[in-house]
């Protein structure tokens, strides 16, 4: 009888440790998960480029335009999905396009200006993907700041001294 005292003991502590250390470690393990997500990011992302122009190219958004280009600015922001923890990243692009013969978009003078925009990754089973989604008239800082209620911001680590 005496041993079931000492396990609950045990297990108070371990409830006791994790009330007051828990949510800093889970911060810590997070911060480590977004350099690590943010090294990816930097090795891998011309190619993550090339996917997304290719993937929102194909989306048919906006309707009855071409995609024509995706000139990629320096800004990226961070946030973290409030209900399943996920990263996402929100890159800078300025976005180019020409109308499609025959749409209703063909006489619209506007089509060929340049479009800023936030290009959208996710970091998910320790891979970024896209599935070419873009917030038009957004840079990302401002993207995040109105999907504030979906994101908490995660600072984006900052590259290493060379």
């Amino acid at each position: 009888m005496p041993y079931v005292w000492t396990i609950l003991g045990i297990l108070l502590a371990g409830f006791v440790f994790l009330a007051v250390f828990g949510r800093s470690m889970l911060t810590a393990l997070q911060r480590r998960e977004a350099a690590r997500a943010f090294e990816i990011f930097r090795a891998h992302r011309e190619q993550l480029e090339a996917k997304f122009f290719d993937m929102a190219s194909r989306l048919g958004k906006p309707r009855g335009v071409r995609w024509l280009a995706c000139d990629w600015q320096d800004e990226v922001s961070c946030g973290r999905d409030r209900k399943t923890g996920m990263l996402t990243a929100f890159v800078g692009v300025n976005l180019r396009f020409e109308a499609i013969e025959g749409s209703d978009m063909e006489d619209v003078e506007a089509v060929g200006s340049l479009r800023d925009a936030a290009a959208l990754f996710h970091f998910q089973n320790g891979q970024w993907g896209t599935g070419g989604r873009a917030l038009f008239n957004m840079n990302p800082s401002f993207a995040l700041e109105r999907l504030a209620d979906q994101y908490e911001v995660v600072p984006v680590p900052a590259l290493p001294a060379v």
